[in-house]
């Protein structure tokens, strides 16, 4: 899609930039009266806003406090906070500084946090709140290295007061003006450590022109201009957040509002009413269950109309891209628009012009029924080792079954077991104090190998599994566990799904079922719903295999559950059962599961 005039007349090219502080800079300096940023103010209740001029001004200050900790160029500074102005500020008073930041995530295990801030040798580390504060209490004896620890609100740490923390009133001076630090635009920025479903986690050392240049290439497949509102609720820990929802706006020249927390994020929708939002799928997935289960309790009259529109919304669409013919039933689009699609886009703020899906698989179940109802929906593809956009879906040639097209200036090429293999300037510069790990993952050539099974097809990437993620059966058969809890997940009785079966006879899985859900299914079962026990009857179990055998009909027959051993305690971070990103940790919920696990095969 070409860029609008007024995308063209804002746009920072890398270029122009140089560096990730001079983006910023830069912005200050062509937008100072613009808004830039949008956040909450707890003690007000009101939105407030800031604008370009201001953060300048803000950002100058913390550029100052790092320059008062005789820091030098390229020592590592982390941030682990909810996403806020102040993250903001934090990164570009650093980058200014020619400082590395390592952002951390507000929910990962401590002993990970500390693993990454000793590795990484962080200097400085900003805090957002007392909850953060406590969740390093188990391992501050381990943190000796750090010399300074900033806090954005008072800290309460009883009678062990640590000289080094410090809270930001404290630390910013009252005023101070932005200096211009001569940095290489190749030089390292941040290091992003990937969560890893396996092992310790892998900091990924990005350029400031890895990034530039990857934000710069989204604008050229998407048009965003100077008077889009995102509304920035990923943490800004995840890489896709950073640059598509943090950098791509500014260098667009766009406005950024904070949501709150994720419970409130039906709220801020409304209150926003943002026209950009960046998502990982499981947002439209919960989105897509509550519309299944509302519909159960809507007339059948209710019920048709809602497929309907879904049905023609869909049509509309695959005629819009030129992949189907018009049909006299397009003529009902106007109606079901105003009675059914409407509504739920108001869900939406009733803005919304763009949504951008990755850093997961986007079931296509899901994309048919938001697209349907008109939501401009697109899935991109990449990983945190390449900044992290390696191709997105143009709307005019959107084919949500696939991962879009390759961006400006990256290549690929589909190498050994159908491994997608892609180079370009925004595949990182390696892993932090991992040289191995580096050549494991970029070839001799320079190729970046994702660990991810694709074809390309008419300038299209399909992503057709994980090459470490395929469970063969003992008969040999091959099925992909990912793609199948992808499905079993969108019932909404199914919290969280993992698939077993790994050189075993048959296929079985670990459920953690919906408390409300479950409770109305064992009402329907003539079961006690108060029985927490409930879930391991015979009644449910057959009933919750009826339910899993549905949304797996489309799988091929020796990918049939056969058993199950259904939960009602989440996967946490906390418990390390799931990624900081929400991705299984296999063999640890394996581990947390023997027993059961060895039960569902017993005798076979």
């Amino acid at each position: 899609m070409s860029m609008n005039q007024d995308n063209t007349d804002h746009l920072i090219t890398p270029e122009q930039a140089v560096t990730l502080a001079g983006l910023f800079r830069e912005r200050v300096l062509r937008t100072p009266e613009c808004e830039a940023y949008r956040h909450y103010d707890d003690l007000t209740e009101t939105w407030k806003s800031l604008t370009w001029g201001e953060a300048g001004q803000q950002a100058a200050r913390w550029q100052a406090a790092f320059a008062a900790e005789n820091l030098d160029a390229g020592d590592r500074v982390a941030v682990i906070t909810q996403n806020c102005p102040e993250w903001v500020m934090f990164d570009q008073g650093a980058l200014a500084n020619g400082l590395v930041v390592v952002p951390l995530y507000t929910q990962d295990r401590a002993e990970n946090t500390a693993y990454i801030l000793q590795d990484a040798g962080v200097k400085v580390l900003l805090i957002g709140t007392q909850e953060h504060w406590d969740a390093l209490r188990p391992v501050w004896d381990q943190l000796d290295f750090l010399q300074r620890v900033v806090a954005l609100s008072h800290i309460d740490t009883g009678v062990d007061a640590d000289p080094r923390l410090i809270t930001v009133g404290e630390w910013l001076p009252d005023s101070a003006e932005l200096q211009h630090f001569e940095a290489d635009r190749k030089a390292l920025a941040t290091i992003v450590y990937t969560s890893g479903t396996t092992g310790r986690p892998k900091g990924v050392m990005l350029s400031h022109h890895n990034i530039l240049t990857n934000a710069c290439a989204c604008l050229k497949v998407v048009s965003i201009g100077s008077t889009e509102l995102f509304l920035s609720f990923l943490p800004l820990s995840h890489t896709l957040e950073r640059t598509a929802g943090y950098y791509l706006p500014m260098m667009a020249g766009s406005a950024v509002a904070y949501n709150r927390s994720i419970p409130q994020l039906g709220e801020d929708l409304l209150a926003v009413r943002p026209t950009v939002l960046v998502s990982v799928p499981r947002i439209f997935e919960r989105v897509y269950n509550k519309i299944q289960a509302g519909l159960v309790e809507k007339s059948p009259v209710a019920q048709t109309l809602f497929r309907l529109a879904v049905d023609v919304g869909w049509q509309r669409f695959e005629y819009q891209q030129g992949r189907a013919g018009w049909s006299p039933k397009l003529l009902l689009w106007p109606l079901l628009e105003k009675i059914v699609a409407s509504k739920v886009m108001e869900k939406l703020g009733g803005r919304m012009k763009l949504a951008v899906v990755g850093g997961a698989p986007l079931p296509y179940g899901v994309a048919k029924l938001f697209i349907g109802l008109g939501l401009p929906m697109i899935q991109g593809y990449g990983l945190t080792e390449t900044s992290p956009v390696i191709s997105v879906n143009p709307i005019e040639n959107n084919d949500p079954r696939g991962v879009g097209c390759l961006l400006d200036g990256v290549e690929a090429r589909i190498g050994d077991k159908d491994e997608l293999l892609a180079r370009g300037p925004n595949v990182m510069l390696g892993y932090w104090n991992n040289e191995q790990a580096t050549r494991d993952i970029i070839d001799a050539d320079g190729w970046l190998h994702t660990g991810d099974k694709a074809r390309i097809d008419a300038g299209q990437i399909y992503i057709t599994g994980r090459i470490k993620e395929i469970i063969v059966l003992a008969n040999g058969e091959k099925v992909p566990p990912a793609d199948m809890e992808m499905a079993i997940c969108l019932d909404g009785l199914f919290e969280q799904a993992m698939v077993i079966g790994d050189s075993r006879p048959f296929l079985t899985a670990i459920l953690v079922l919906d408390p409300d859900q479950i409770r109305a299914l064992t009402q329907e079962l003539g079961l006690d719903a108060g029985d927490t026990r409930a879930c391991e009857s015979e009644r449910v179990h057959t009933a919750v295999l009826e339910r899993v055998s549905r949304q797996l009909s489309s799988f091929p027959g020796y990918a049939r559950i056969v058993k199950v051993c259904c939960q009602l305690e989440p996967w946490s971070i906390e418990d390390g059962l799931i990624t900081p990103t929400l991705k299984l940790k296999r063999n640890k919920v394996c581990e947390r599961y023997a027993q059961q696990i060895e039960e569902m095969y017993s005798g076979h």
